[in-house]
């Protein structure tokens, strides 16, 4: 194998596929990069069992393809080596060729390094297949969608499905959803095509998180090609591969209610800077809980740790009913699911100091937040 290539291009998909290569050391397998050249192109690819990355950059992209070939090199390994030869300045072209011993020479006119590879054979065989309906989606509303809910999802391996989203599609409506049990985030949107096959499925945060941050905001469209116990993500000459979660997720569609006793409008930024200020006096032992308590069209938020001090935050606010009311909340929940709204405005919805406290913009109801009140009063 033998080939130039600018590193600059290089570099951008060497961005992408170290995503896929494990941190662990079970399997070192699992740590490389593997790169296949072909009369067409390079392909590169990574896996780490829970997802793996296969990127193809074309032959109109690469300088020169003298020989083909394949080769499997750790993925650290030769990502720090290009990434450090764009300081040589001297010239950006990265040539890469095989050597005897199984190694290779990564090299420019100032730099030089053999690096030596692994066993080509004991790559993982991807399966990157596509499906012959995929879902298709502006990659801008879908970041956003993920960004909006999956922060709600929960870190306890101990319920494996709330560790992922939850996403339904039926006809042309998608609704995903996020719970740890303690919060809720749903959204839901309108697709351009009715999908034949209704879905529900669970895909694993961390995998989503690795997807959405290679994601700009342009308005291309994503493919998800989903598959029985695995869904892929392609863009462009990208596919990123993630394993489902197996389970049932809970039926929450009866947790967030139609009716109120108490809607109260507040100035978000008011409202989360309030809280922000409040969560000064809290702790995790007792899971940041602040209160809130409102006397006419006032807000008073506070909290205490009667070793260390108290704070108080005052901001005002519009009702649409003559109640008041005192609850707990855990501060952190709160901030999260006001920043999430992306809203001016705000409408927090109570019935009880027991009962889910329920956010939404006024302007619309795609997107809800439900958090779990604190017993504190």
């Amino acid at each position: 194998m033998k080939l130039e290539i600018k590193q600059n291009i290089l570099m951008e998909q060497l961005n992408y596929v170290i995503k896929g290569t494990s941190n662990k050391d079970l399997i070192p397998i699992l740590k490389c990069i593997k790169f296949d050249l072909t009369a067409d192109g390079l392909y590169l690819m990574s896996t780490n069992n829970e997802i793996s990355i296969k990127i193809f950059i074309p032959k109109e992209k690469i300088n020169k393809i003298e020989e083909t070939g394949s080769f499997v090199v750790p993925g650290r390994i030769i990502y720090e080596s290009i990434r450090k030869m764009a300081d040589d300045r001297s010239d950006d072209i990265i040539n890469i060729e095989s050597l005897v011993d199984s190694k290779i020479k990564v090299y420019n006119n100032n730099t030089s390094y053999d690096l030596s590879c692994n066993v080509l054979s004991e790559f993982p065989l991807l399966n990157l297949e596509e499906s012959s309906n995929p879902i298709i989606i502006n990659k801008k509303i879908f970041k956003t969608i993920v960004n909006q809910t999956v922060f709600a999802t929960s870190t306890e391996e101990s319920r494996p499905v709330l560790t992922g989203l939850n996403i339904v599609i039926k006809d042309n409506v998608l609704e995903c959803t996020a719970t740890d049990s303690y919060r809720l985030a749903q959204k839901k949107i309108q697709l351009d095509e009715k999908v034949e096959e209704n879905v529900n499925l669970i895909i694993p945060t961390t995998s989503l998180n690795e997807f959405v941050r290679i994601l700009n905001d342009d308005d291309k469209n994503i493919k998800l090609h989903i598959f029985q116990n695995k869904i892929i993500f392609e863009l462009d000459n990208f596919k990123m591969m993630s394993r489902l979660i197996n389970g049932s997720y809970p039926d929450v569609s009866k947790l967030i209610p139609e009716e109120f006793e108490l809607i109260i409008k507040v100035n978000s930024n008011d409202f989360y800077k309030a809280i922000d200020k409040a969560s000064l006096f809290t702790n995790e032992n007792e899971k940041n809980a602040i209160k809130l308590e409102t006397k006419n069209e006032n807000i008073k938020i506070s909290s205490t740790i009667p070793e260390q001090g108290y704070v108080e935050a005052n901001i005002e606010c519009s009702k649409e009913m003559k109640k008041d009311i005192k609850i707990s909340f855990s501060s952190k929940y709160m901030m999260d699911a006001v920043k999430s709204l992306d809203s001016e405005e705000i409408l927090l919805m109570f019935n009880g100091d027991i009962k889910p406290i329920i956010l939404k913009s006024p302007e619309n109801d795609n997107l809800k937040q439900l958090i779990l009140p604190i017993r504190t009063y």
